[in-house]
């Protein structure tokens, strides 16, 4: 890129105004001179010192020097705090109550760009070698002996102040907005920490002599950079964590944006067809869908027939036939057939749309854990503060000459040891610990609240498909009528299934095939769409079909009807054939049980769990599966916005929810519940919604995942009692209360050894998580 230029008056008309996402300042280049062009291409750059650049060009945003231009978030998106959803603005910042960083309402489709995370990241990565070098110099000892006093302090100097006044600059801007607003955080103590820390070394090395030979060691007086510089790296890797595990929750917007088609087949007036974006379609319209292309919107079939698999939105796995007069829903995939459907809901009316925003409301009803630690640092900033007060007037007005010297001292003294590095770090070791435990487990959790939350749940609500079943068809049973024999009816059946795609099929093919039965290729292939197929075996004509295809070949069933109702009520699908006219026998499919579920729900009702099932299938279905399993509490035929009112109506009851699921219906309530559980074999979105994944899919993981809870919470309160300890020990100390006893007075350098000490206790222990039995 060239050098940038002066502006001049023609370029300043022709740009748009933008505002930066960094640093949230409108940015003007008509009274912004610094501009440059690049391949024909004018850009601007913010003069607020973030280095952002804006592509002048109305249809793209501010982007870091160095990086390719992004899309914008939609017009009028607001942005909001994950703690406190009731502050809204409509550009990026942070929370003036808590400091977290505003995130939009509701992501568009494709937009994952999160300019404070680019910008963390930034800060963390070029200041971290700088934070390394003055700890190894600090720390050196021997090594640096050849320095002057005055040389060492002007190098950690040097190297420390990037780090704490350029990449520790949004912690300190956080910090002075708590105090302003007298609303006390983290960043309240995490400023206040890093600050003294840096203002003290750096009176101790621009006016060495202000201090007594007391504070000096080797003839140099102690200076405390390389805390200040290390609390801002770690402080910031923190962040890009938290931040990443964050984005998490707006990926599931995203996805389910994402399942919609970007454009529709339009029928026009005059029989032709165009293609137009989902946008334009409005009610009415004539839409041809494809074979295997994607419903754009809800509607009604007009003409043709087809299956369409609804599992992503209802649960059921099994294809639904679609002909004309049926409701089809957009976002679900067409089969083998093609149909014409009138628009009937469009835009923020469809089914999909209703449960994004069900799942974005669902999201920023929760809050956060750190929730907790900022009503503790409220107070725990206050005592700090009045203790570092109280000790710097009583050594000034009482203390022996030079009295104010040791007064200053020893109120650093006061604030170093209270810095909140082993507070900070309390429960995010406990959390990090605990996450890689319970990854090699097969369990990920999202976030801290997961675990903080999940040892408190009292009810469990499961869904059926893909989470007690294996979520697919699988052959259960077949049943010879008289003068055919099960392998023979099996045989027949597979033969002809070769030629279908449907998943009925696919099931009786492969359990045939595990049979080893021989089987032949199908003559005169017949395919009727919704009810069943027809072809030639080896000289025989055969039937494989559901009830409607028997009455319609003029086949009676009711040799086998007591027989095929059982096995409805039992939750099969059945599929009746028939050979010359004759009834053969018939064959049951159906979603089988997965093996660990019972055991698995048996230990979770002796933990005091009560189990609940809530499924898309039919009552009959959801019931039988229910019996099985012991499971006395079942919702079947229910919507997505059913198991959202289902949770939210337990949750008025007092009771802590975890909801269990696999698939994009289930979403809404896996984000609603106080802890969503997806199963790691189902749809991207389910997990994307979800608080905790298991990875294989086994219903096990719920169950140590919930012990894992139980030990994390109990070692956070440990560390906090760590922490605290460490403080309630060592600030009366470092005020020098014992000194007028004999006892000593403490030092920074003592203070700051004392810091360490409850970091070190504060991760010793959390390690102890990685031997926990689940």
């Amino acid at each position: 890129m060239n050098a940038p230029s002066p502006c001049c008056g023609s370029h300043a008309a022709a740009a748009p105004k933008a505002r930066d996402p960094v640093c949230g300042m409108m940015v003007d280049p008509a009274t912004t001179p610094h501009h440059a062009e690049h391949a024909g291409v004018r850009y601007h750059f913010c003069s607020a010192g973030c280095r952002g650049k804006f592509l002048a060009d109305p249809d793209k945003y501010l982007t870091p020097r160095g990086s390719d231009p992004v899309e914008p978030p939609p017009p009028g998106t607001m942005y909001i705090c994950p703690m406190d959803p009731e502050i809204r603005q409509d550009h990026p910042g942070t929370c003036p109550i808590c400091g977290m960083a505003l995130e939009p309402e509701l992501p568009a489709a494709g937009h994952d760009d999160n300019p404070e995370l680019r910008d963390f990241s930034r800060r963390f990565w070029w200041t971290l070698p700088l934070s390394l070098a003055v700890f190894a110099l600090a720390m050196g000892g021997m090594f640096v002996h050849g320095l002057s006093p005055r040389l060492r302090n002007g190098i950690e100097f040097a190297l420390a102040t990037p780090v704490v006044l350029w990449a520790g600059w949004p912690f300190l801007q956080r910090c002075v907005q708590s105090l302003r607003s007298g609303r006390y955080n983290m960043w309240t103590l995490i400023g206040i920490g890093v600050g003294t820390a840096y203002v003290y070394s750096v009176v101790a090395t621009l006016m060495p002599q202000a201090f007594p030979d007391a504070f000096r060691r080797d003839g140099r007086v102690e200076v405390y950079f390389e805390a200040a510089a290390v609390i801002v790296s770690l402080t910031l890797l923190g962040q890009l964590l938290e931040l990443r595990a964050r984005a998490k929750t707006s990926q599931a917007i995203r996805d389910l944006l994402g399942l919609a088609p970007k454009t529709a087949r339009r029928m026009r007036e005059d029989g032709g067809e165009e293609d137009i974006e989902l946008s334009r379609v409005q009610v009415g319209d004539r839409l041809r869908v494809r074979p295997g292309e994607t419903v754009p919107v809800d509607g009604e079939v007009l003409e043709g027939r087809s299956h369409v698999d609804e599992s992503m939105l209802t649960g059921e796995p099994m294809p639904v036939a679609k002909q004309a007069g049926d409701a089809v829903i957009g976002a679900t995939m067409n089969g083998n057939g093609a149909l014409l459907i009138r628009a009937g809901k469009v835009g923020a009316q469809t089914m999909l749309a209703q449960i994004v925003q069900l799942v974005a409301q669902a999201q920023r009803s929760r809050a956060p854990m750190q929730r907790l630690a900022d009503k503790v640092a409220y107070g725990f900033v206050l005592a700090v503060l009045g203790a570092a007060l109280l000790t710097f007037l009583a050594w000034g007005l009482f203390g022996p000459e030079p009295s104010w010297t040791f007064a200053v001292v020893n109120a650093v003294s006061v604030l170093i040891i209270a810095c909140p590095c082993a507070l900070g770090l309390a429960t995010p070791m406990s959390i990090m610990v605990a996450s890689g435990r319970a990854a090699k487990t097969g369990v990920l959790f999202r976030d801290a609240e997961a675990i903080e939350n999940l040892r408190r749940i009292d009810t469990l609500i499961v869904d059926k498909t893909g989470t007690l079943t294996e979520g697919r068809p699988g052959f259960r049973s077949e049943t010879a009528a008289d003068g055919f024999a099960e392998d023979e009816v099996l045989r027949l059946a597979a033969s002809l299934d070769q030629g279908s795609e449907h998943p009925l099929a696919t099931a009786i093919v492969a359990e045939a095939r595990r049979r080893g039965l021989a089987l032949e290729s199908a003559g005169d292939f017949e395919s009727d769409t919704g009810i069943g197929v027809r072809g030639r075996i080896g000289g025989q004509r055969v039937a494989v079909g559901n009830s409607a295809l028997m009455r319609e070949a003029g086949i009676d069933i009711a040799p086998l009807q007591s027989r095929a109702d059982a096995l409805r009520d039992d939750g099969a699908s059945v599929v009746f054939v028939a050979a010359d006219g004759t009834l053969a026998g018939l064959i049951a499919v159906a979603d089988a049980i997965k093996p660990d579920a019972r055991d698995t729900l048996d230990a979770l009702r002796h933990e005091g769990l009560h189990v609940v099932m809530a499924s898309g299938d039919g009552i009959a279905t959801a019931q039988a599966v229910a019996r099985e399993l012991g499971i006395d509490e079942v919702h079947g035929e229910v919507r997505p916005q059913d198991k959202i009112a289902l949770v939210r109506r337990l949750q008025a009851q007092g009771h802590k929810v975890a909801m269990a699921g696999d698939g994009i219906n289930d979403a809404p309530a896996l984000a609603g519940a106080d802890v969503g559980i997806a199963m790691g074999t189902g749809t991207d979105v389910a997990m994307s919604s979800a608080q905790v994944t298991l990875l294989r899919g086994d219903l096990g993981g719920i169950v140590r995942a919930r012990r894992l809870s139980q030990a994390t919470v109990a070692n956070m309160k440990q560390n906090l009692a760590f922490a605290f300890l460490y403080n309630a020990l060592g600030v009366p100390i470092a005020a020098g209360v014992l000194y007028p006893f004999g006892g000593p007075m403490l030092s920074p350098m003592i203070a700051a050894v004392a810091m360490s000490l409850s970091s070190v206790s504060v991760v010793s222990n959390a390690l102890r998580l990685g031997r926990v039995k689940l």
